[in-house]
This record gives structure tokens, sequence and C-alpha cells, in this order.
């Protein structure tokens, strides 16, 4: 599979990985084992996601050497204060049945400001430098918050920024900033929860390439230098998001779809930060 490398050491980020967001128990299970059945070799979950234990469990019984997986966990808001982030990523690692993950994001930034990001970055500088992940990021980070970061550790101890991007929201100030700041970016819901099937320009540009709304979006992100993580239960439609990879969209493509955006937001809890 396609590999994408953030600005991190080498450490190989396939660029087309499977989201596990709101799958549990046995759907997850199913989830994870069908798609590295599949070939997918990057697998993101997360603390709040109360799955780590059935992906780990997946990820055990199927048979894929853990060498070749690119594990991503991230850390809740309340485990971001100093004391807490190792300690919680010990748990996490606990469930997911391994040593370390390849990569530990701060799920979301400290509500509020209540927890320094200097006080958890450290404290994740700490968990790599003890080898219990292999790199760290940020996720749901605006561009105050990403310079914030940077200014405090430098770019190159950064792995990602995991946001929201879909041809919904195309999120242009972050891209834009992270761009400039050589700050990688990861796209998730990237199918808008299916909405871009239904989309007619979507459908459009699908039918002209004989594929679908969702490779097209998916294509759309990949072709930006973006990882990209959508979350899917049905082995046809994993098989057919891997298809991505192959597609090229022509200019006249990327031209219609940027036309799209409408800020149409779809993770925004009470807690979360004032966007761009």
């Amino acid at each position: 599979m396609t590999a994408t490398t953030s600005p991190v050491s080498s450490i190989p980020m396939p660029a087309l990985g499977l989201g596990t967001f709101r799958l549990k128990g046995q759907t997850v299970i199913d989830a994870v084992k069908s798609g590295l059945s599949l070939g997918y070799r990057h697998i993101d979950t997360a603390q709040i996601y109360g799955n780590e234990a059935e992906v780990g469990q997946a990820i055990a019984e199927s048979g894929v050497s853990r060498a070749g997986l690119f594990v991503t966990t991230k850390i809740w808001t309340e485990h971001l204060a100093g004391d807490r982030v190792i300690p919680s990523l010990r748990e996490s690692l606990a469930k997911l049945r391994m040593d370390a993950v390849d990569l530990t994001l701060i799920h979301w930034p400290s509500p509020g400001n209540a927890v320094p990001l200097k006080e958890t970055l450290e404290a994740l500088i700490e968990a790599k430098r003890l080898g219990l992940t292999r790199a760290i990021g940020l996720s749901n980070f605006t561009v105050a918050q990403m310079r914030e970061a940077i200014g405090l550790v430098g770019v190159g101890e950064i792995a990602t920024n995991q946001v929201e991007i879909h041809p919904f929201l195309q999120n242009r100030q972050v891209v834009d900033v992270a761009k400039a700041l050589g700050l990688h970016l990861t796209a998730y819901m990237p199918l808008a929860y299916g909405k871009v099937m239904t989309d007619p320009v979507l459908l459009d540009i699908a039918a002209r390439h004989g594929t679908t709304p969702a490779q097209v979006s998916l294509a759309w992100l990949l072709q930006r230098g973006f990882a990209v993580i959508p979350s899917s239960t049905k082995p046809a439609n994993q098989a057919a998001n891997l298809e991505a990879l192959t597609l090229r969209l022509s200019d006249d493509d990327l031209a219609r779809i940027a036309t799209l955006d409408r800020g149409e937001r779809l993770a925004n809890p009470d807690f979360a930060p004032a966007w761009d």
C-alpha cells in the first residue's frame, strides 16, 4: 500500500487507514479483521472510542505481524495532565495487547486550557523516550494551537494534526497554515458520514471515472498529501476505498470539488476549541 511519511524521523504512516470511530464489540473486531485481510496496515483508535481491547483482539487474531502495522491511539481530555498521560497510555497498550503504538495523539486540546499544552507534550515526549509510542501528534488543533505546539517542541516532533476534512468542510485555514509550517495532516470523517454518496458534483465526477463518490472524496484528499482514515464495516466498501489509492483526479475535478465547501462541521462537541 502507498505510504505517506510524516515529518517525524522516518516513521511510515500508510496514507489510507481504517478508522474505528463509533464501532463497538464484535462489529469493530470483524471490521478490523476484514480490513487487515484486505491489506490495510494503518488502524486508528482512541481511548474514548471504548474499543481498544477489541481492536487489539482483532489484530492479535488476524495473523498479521505487528511489525507491519501502523497503530494510532489518542489520549482523552481527562488524561491530559502530566501525571495521567503515561499511565493512561499504558492502560491503552494493555488493552491493545501491545508494547507500543506507532502514534499517540492529543485527541482534543484541553477544554478551557485547563491543562497547559506544554505539560501534556512533555509527558508525551517522555512516553516516546520510554518506548511506549514511536511518535506523537495532535488532533482537532486550531491554527493558533498548532503554532503553540510547534513553538513548544518543534514541528519535527509532531507527526500529524488529525482534523475533520471532507468536501463539505475543507478546513482551508488549517490546511494552508499546516502546509506553510511543514505539518502533516490526517483527515478524519473523509466521507462526511456518507453524505458524499449523494452529492451531484461528486456523483458526476465518479461517473466520469467509472468509480464511486466515496473513492473520489478519498482520492481528492490523498492527492493533496493527507492521510485519510475512513471508517467502514463492510468488506466490499473497505476494498472499494482502497482503490482510491490509484484514482487520479484532473485539475477540473479538483476545481469542482473546491466549490463544495460549505463549512459543514460534523464533529463539534461543546468543549471544542474556537474553530478557524
